[in-house]
């Protein structure tokens, strides 16, 4: 203080504004891009964050739609022909793990919706045989997706004759 009591009035006021002029180079040089880079990154990780807003990811839309596209792909099934093709070449997959395929019921107006069907086959045999067609049955395409599957116990008289049927409902689009 007491060197500035010597010092002349107008020279405060110079040293003063000196360092005013400092401080505001000094802060456009050093602080200036880091409080700005600091904002930006608050707002991107805003946008990051914010699921809601997926307008700012593109590439986002685009896989969700393919893997919707591909989803829908497993559901597909040629609906007007699968009592003629479609069953015949799941007899054929059943016969060649000796399974019968013992029960394609008439075609139920309520397991319809406006988007789906569903279609019930019952197939006959030992559980490793048919549980050999079930992983047949998934892997071919065009034919619907499994929605279900049950395996029931059949009593035909005596306990020692006993058979496994497999009641499979498949999903599929409607067309």
């Amino acid at each position: 203080m007491r060197m500035l009591e010597k010092v002349p009035i107008q020279k405060k006021y110079v040293l003063v504004l000196g360092i005013v002029i400092l401080s505001l180079i000094s802060y456009h040089f050093a602080l200036k891009k880091t409080v700005e880079a600091w904002q930006q990154y608050r707002r991107l990780n805003a946008q990051l964050n914010n699921p809601a807003n997926l307008t700012m990811q593109p590439g986002y839309l685009i896989r969700k739609r393919k893997n919707l596209d591909s989803v829908l792909a497993m559901y597909l099934a040629d609906t007007t022909a699968f009592r003629n093709n479609t069953l015949s070449r799941m007899a054929m997959i059943a016969e060649k793990e000796n399974v019968k395929l013992n029960e394609v019921p008439p075609d139920d107006p309520l397991l319809h919706t406006n988007t789906f069907i569903l279609q019930r086959l019952d197939f006959e045999g030992d559980f490793f045989s048919l549980t050999k067609v079930l992983n047949s049955l998934q892997a071919v395409n065009n034919i619907g997706l499994i929605r279900s599957v049950d395996y029931k116990a059949i009593k035909k008289g005596d306990p020692t004759n006993q058979k496994l049927s497999m009641e499979v409902y498949f999903e599929m689009v409607s067309q």
